[in-house]
């Protein structure tokens, strides 16, 4: 079994990030977010006002925050449910930087804005490996077909935030 090993510190934030965050605007309804996380196989939304970073919803933000408050979840919309006021990276940031963030303000992961405007997600799993090289091709070819649900995304909703 491998041991969890540190990214070196020389690495930056956006060389081990993933690219293409999925967004949606702080209006959008709870169920659309919901739909977004099964279909991108991701546990986070980057929500958005007019491009910029916002706030982040949760998986876990949709069952603590909404499900079990019983709420409407077709009615509710993602500023009613979301984390304001998140710590960021910048895309040059240090990884030792941004681990040193998560581990501080206990998160997994951490939006990735430049400008205000979110380029990416960095995760703790981005930053600590047990993968071996195997599981890096994997996350490679994951990247790939990430880009192709992106386009199809794109061109299929154009309510979502890029």
């Amino acid at each position: 079994m491998a041991s969890r090993v540190h990214r070196p510190v020389h690495w930056r934030v956006h060389e081990v990030m993933t690219p293409r965050p999925v967004t949606l605007p702080l209006d959008a309804p709870l169920t659309e977010a919901a739909r977004l996380m099964r279909d991108e196989n991701v546990g986070d939304v980057l929500v958005t006002q007019d491009g910029m970073l916002c706030g982040l919803l949760t998986d876990r933000d949709i069952v603590v925050r909404a499900v079990a408050e019983g709420r409407d979840l077709t009615a509710t919309r993602l500023a009613d449910v979301c984390s304001a006021g998140i710590v960021t990276v910048s895309p040059d940031e240090a990884a030792e930087v941004a681990l040193r963030l998560m581990r501080d303000r206990a998160v997994r992961r951490l939006p990735v804005v430049e400008d205000g405007r979110p380029v990416g997600v960095v995760s703790v799993g981005d930053l600590t490996s047990d993968r071996d090289e195997a599981s890096d091709r994997e996350r490679e070819q994951d990247t790939g077909r990430n880009e192709n649900s992106e386009h199809a995304r794109r061109s299929a909703s154009p309510t979502l935030t890029h």
